[in-house]
């Protein structure tokens, strides 16, 4: 079993760390993985370069592609958890309004003026609010349905998207591009990787002991009832973290799509639909895509950025309808 395990994942933790190397190397001034290993262990960068180098590593490239990774990791995650609540491929925060809900407390406390854990709160917040919504409007009288749950996501993500256009076209002139680019996914100003790191670090090893419970839950909720699965707390459990999640990448990136959509589903084509190894795969799977993403972003028309969000699309797109015309 943890053979079985350990390979897929050495070998996408090899692909991340690669992934973070080249980061730190590609940018308007070329650095060796040489450079990059002295300046992270302290060491003095051989030339006239050293403090530049120093300086483009630790404060600016390294900060950038860690927070790369944890967006891309935190949305992977969030994404599978989605398609097991739903046992729908097409499940996803963004599809079914979370980031729509998490992009208008942003939005709203930005416009407030507040800054730092005011924003975070407040997406988390719009997130959640969401989540209740969504689960409210599509209750019925026989509870709810996956199709019946995805369908009302849909909508709702369609009713975030009206009001965010609402509160752009009222926003004032100055603030009106940063938002903009804020909302195509933009990571030019995530300089403190390390709570969205630790959250995503946090959430596998809470969700990777429940793999068993997710395992039957994907096979549908009479099953897993009568196996002895706690049905419902464990659905709420799962919209809760998506939840979080996503209002935390949000928070760190603007709008990023596709991650979550994308990666769960390439990875369940590839390794199986075993969530002890999906979950920590998505995270490391979702991150390198992003770093990788960021870093085409950045580099594709240098010295201008392009936002990450129409990588992440222009890839995740074609990616996807490939994947479902293999599996039809």
């Amino acid at each position: 079993m943890l053979a079985r395990l350990g390979l897929p994942l050495s070998l996408l933790l090899l692909a991340a760390l690669a992934s973070l190397i080249l980061a730190m190397g590609v940018g308007s001034a070329q650095l060796s993985p040489a450079q990059i290993w002295q300046v992270l262990m302290g060491d003095n960068v051989q030339g006239q370069g050293d403090a530049l180098a120093r300086t483009m590593v630790i404060e600016l490239r390294l900060p950038r592609a860690l927070s790369a990774f944890a967006v891309g990791g935190l949305l992977a995650v969030a994404g599978a958890l989605m398609q097991v609540l739903l046992r729908n491929p097409l499940a996803d925060p963004y599809v079914l309004g979370l980031s729509g809900g998490a992009s208008i407390g942003a939005l709203a406390a930005m416009l407030g003026g507040l800054g730092g854990l005011a924003i975070s709160g407040s997406a988390f917040g719009g997130a959640l609010f969401s989540t209740f919504l969504v689960f409210g409007l599509a209750h019925g009288s026989g509870g709810w349905t996956p199709s019946r749950l995805l369908l009302t996501g849909v909508v709702v993500a369609a009713g975030w998207g009206a009001v965010i256009t609402l509160m752009l076209a009222m926003s004032p002139a100055e603030r009106l591009p940063g938002m903009l680019y804020w909302l195509m996914g933009d990571l030019s100003y995530a300089r403190t990787p390390w709570p969205p790191l630790l959250l995503l670090l946090a959430t596998c090893v809470v969700l990777i002991p429940l793999g068993r419970s997710l395992n039957v839950l994907a096979r549908g909720p009479q099953q897993a009832a009568a196996l002895g699965v706690a049905v419902r707390p464990l659905e709420w459990c799962i919209y809760i973290a998506a939840s979080l999640l996503t209002a935390a990448a949000v928070t760190t990136a603007g709008s990023i799509g596709f991650v979550g959509l994308v990666v769960p589903h390439m990875l369940r084509l590839l390794l199986g639909n075993d969530q002890r190894l999906i979950l920590p795969a998505c995270a490391l799977a979702g991150g390198t895509l992003l770093v990788l993403a960021d870093t085409l972003a950045r580099t594709m028309i240098a010295p201008e950025q392009l936002p990450v969000g129409v990588i992440t699309a222009l890839l995740g797109v074609p990616t996807f309808l490939f994947l479902l015309y293999r599996s039809r």
